[in-house]
């Protein structure tokens, strides 16, 4: 474990949950765990936004629940668009693809990711 791992902090203060339409108090608080979820671990850069969620007043729209999140994860912008039948089908949604996006940004730039350098005897670096 190095010491970009170790620690925790509140990053969910500095992301805003906003709801358009008929949305319950209970789909919110739903929604603002699975968004702490994502963010809140260790390693993570900075992070601020906001998240929307809407509900389609039409009663006639297949996936009337719609969200979006406008994260910025250090310097990264990362946008994640979902919809879905119910509020918490959504959340479960944005989670997914919230963790999975910051995860590939967190880690973009980690050498130990890398391919190994190539041997010296195949032009890599001479010792």
């Amino acid at each position: 474990m190095t010491a970009k791992d170790i620690g925790a902090r509140e990053t969910t203060a500095a992301v805003l949950v906003r709801a358009d339409g008929e949305v319950e108090e209970e789909a919110l608080a739903y929604l603002h765990e699975k968004v702490a979820a994502a963010l809140d671990r260790p390693g993570l850069p900075p992070v601020n936004g906001e998240v929307r969620v809407q509900r389609a007043s039409a009663h006639h729209v297949e996936l009337p629940w719609s969200g979006r999140t406008d994260i910025r994860v250090g310097s990264d912008l990362v946008v994640v668009h979902a919809r879905e039948a119910s509020a918490r089908e959504l959340a479960d949604r944005l989670h997914d693809r919230l963790r999975s996006a910051t995860e590939r940004v967190a880690h973009r730039g980690d050498t130990t990711r890398r391919t190994a350098a190539p041997p010296p005897w195949r032009g890599g670096p001479q010792k």
